[in-house]
């Protein structure tokens, strides 16, 4: 039988199920509606035709599609079904910078790039990098919720991360532009603001095929330009300097080779330099590059530094976190990376990397921020909702993310971007902080929801190096992650009392312990809120391992000295007397009187065996 149409009638030709570029174009179609339009914290369901698009359950999961819209698309999706890919092509900028650097004769240039804000970029990067180590942690990126999807929740790279790992200021001015570059509008730039000629502007942009410059173009021209050389060619290599600045570090592209003539408007007035949000601008491109490859490797050391990290000893807290890590390659490859990442815990990640930092770098209050976040025409949503644990409060289930409006709203976008104290988390919307810090602590509904629209680990058992019949159960359990949650927060308590030392008084101690040994058992507040009570004890039973403490301060009791007899003293043996040797009398000598003796002392050899 022919089948229907949606009206009614008859089709002519079979129906055919819309491929997945179909289904994404048809949900964008239905999201025009911008999010500067409304609060993002109260996120408003979406209207949508249930009848349109149906979610059919991806194995491994997510079961509901109404987060992951586009998962079937994914390379986790497709790491599950067996298909496998290298390690990503990496963009590493580290030696470039270090071929043009601003030293003594340069000190003009210098003082105009520390009163930018920007001057931290030029030692944040670091010359190598590990692919596999990237690789694995873009491979669970998401773009719908710009998180990274892990084994026990959500985790994403937050205005607080940019500020501490880079130190640059994530408040000011949107970077936002109206319309995109044309060639010929790039090549009159570069003959304004950097003094070029036309012809060597147009040779090259055309030898860039697009509105862009060679990093080595830059440097060719202009890294000999000192303080000896004239005001207008300072200003034009202080302009130059900045844009190959921010092409090797904030907004490094695939190209590899080149940057954007477009970022060089932002240095026309370089007044105005530090006054962009160049923090917010640099994540607003991270997260669009994240879907391919970039550099954020400061963020893992930070928040893995048991898995990954190798510290540098001479760090002092007055500089970028970026520069805490020494820069290293894993030996690992990224099979072995997958298979880390897929038996992540809690207790592997560290919560609040940056509390010994705050005394110098405080907490930037923006980062509560939820809204979007823009740099030239990439918008992206900014949801620190998903992401409470980093702010060491409980994780709620977080409400559905937005979707973000339209590049060319771009005013609407700045306006809501200079209100950003009008749009962060309420206190009600935080909720409660976390028992203790650093716990990684969620309400008990949350992993049941997470389970149902994530996708938790990348590979299936049978996949993994090492596969027997039994692993195919060892993805942990809520019961294991609850278990994991109370691990998490007794190793916390313990730090904080083992990091006194000799200042924390003994009673102090054994509290800790006490303490502690509740939480491992169960008893403690949290648990304890969301369980049935178990009846109390008879009076004549034992106490349970819960009530009873485990830990209780010694009592030195000495036994009295056994009364045994003294042993009899040693009574050394009598001197040996010797008698001397004989003198034997030299016949060459004089003879001398009976009364006066001579003692000759003979020295003998022992003869050497041949």
């Amino acid at each position: 039988m022919p089948p229907r149409t949606r009206g009614g009638g008859i089709s002519s030709a079979p129906r055919r199920r819309p491929t997945g570029s179909e289904r994404r174009r048809r949900v964008q179609l239905r999201d025009v509606e911008p999010a500067v339009d409304r609060d993002p914290v109260e996120h408003p369901q979406h209207d949508r035709d249930e009848t349109e698009e149906v979610f059919e359950g991806v194995p491994g999961g997510p079961i509901d599609g109404s987060i992951l819209r586009s998962f079937h698309n994914h390379v986790a999706a497709k790491i599950w079904l067996g298909e496998d890919r290298a390690p990503l092509k990496l963009v590493n900028h580290g030696a470039k910078l270090q071929l043009w650097e601003l030293d003594t004769e340069r000190s003009r240039i210098y003082e105009t790039v520390h009163r930018s804000g920007l001057a931290p970029l030029t030692s944040c990067s670091h010359r190598v990098a590990s692919r596999p180590m990237l690789s694995a942690f873009c491979e669970r990126w998401q773009p719908e919720t710009t998180t990274f999807h892990l084994p026990f929740g959500e985790m994403t790279i937050t205005l607080e991360d940019v500020a501490s790992i880079l130190h640059i200021p994530v408040t000011g001015s949107m970077i936002s532009f109206s319309q995109p570059l044309r060639v010929d509008d790039a090549n009159a730039l570069l003959v304004e603001l950097l003094g070029t000629t036309d012809v060597e502007a147009s040779r090259e942009t055309e030898q860039c095929r697009s509105p862009s410059v060679r990093l080595l173009w830059l440097r060719d021209h202009f890294s000999t330009i000192t303080d000896a050389s004239s005001d207008d060619d300072i200003e034009f290599a202080t302009q130059a300097f900045l844009l190959h600045l921010v092409g090797c570090t904030l907004f490094a592209d695939k190209s590899a080779t080149s940057v954007a003539v477009v970022y060089l408007e932002l240095f026309r007035d370089l007044r105005m330099v530090g006054s962009y949000a160049w923090g917010a601008a640099c994540l607003a491109y991270l997260y669009r590059q994240l879907t391919t490859a970039t550099r954020f490797e400061a963020w893992i050391y930070e928040h893995f530094p048991r898995m990954f990290s190798s510290p540098d000893l001479s760090y002092t807290e007055s500089r970028p976190r970026a520069l805490r890590w020494r820069p290293h390659v894993i030996p690992d490859s990224l099979q072995s990376v997958r298979e880390r990442l897929d038996r992540l815990q809690i207790s592997d990640v560290c919560w609040e990397p940056y509390v010994d930092h705050r005394a110098e770098h405080p907490f930037p209050d923006i980062a509560w921020y939820s809204g979007c976040i823009k740099c030239e025409l990439v918008v992206e949503p900014y949801h620190p909702e998903r992401v409470l644990r980093q702010f060491v409060y409980i994780q709620t289930i977080p409400p559905r993310p937005f979707t973000p409006p339209r590049p060319d709203r771009s005013i609407l976008l700045d306006q809501y971007w200079e209100r950003w104290t009008d749009h962060v988390l309420t206190d009600q919307s935080r909720g409660r902080r976390c028992q203790y810090s650093g716990s990684g602590e969620s309400v008990p509904e949350y992993m049941a929801w997470y389970d149902r629209i994530s996708h938790r680990i990348v590979q299936p058992p049978q996949l993994r190096s090492g596969f027997t019949t039994d692993a195919r159960s060892s993805l942990p359990s809520h019961a294991a992650f609850t278990s994991d949650t109370r691990n998490a927060k007794s190793l916390t308590l313990l730090r904080h009392v083992i990091s006194g030392g000799r200042e924390q008084s003994l009673d102090h101690f054994w509290g800790a312990l006490n303490e502690a040994h509740s939480i491992l058992a169960g008893s403690d507040e949290t648990s304890a809120s969301h369980s049935t009570p178990s009846p109390a004890p008879a009076s004549h039973s034992t106490p349970s391992l819960a009530t009873r403490p485990f830990f209780s301060p010694p009592t030195f009791v000495y036994p009295p000295p056994a009364l045994v007899d003294p042993p009899p003293p040693i009574v050394p043996p009598p001197p040996v007397t010797v008698a001397p040797p004989a003198p034997v009398a030299d016949p060459s000598a004089p003879a001398s009187d009976s009364t006066q003796s001579t003692t000759v002392y003979v020295c003998s050899k022992r003869k050497k065996k041949t």
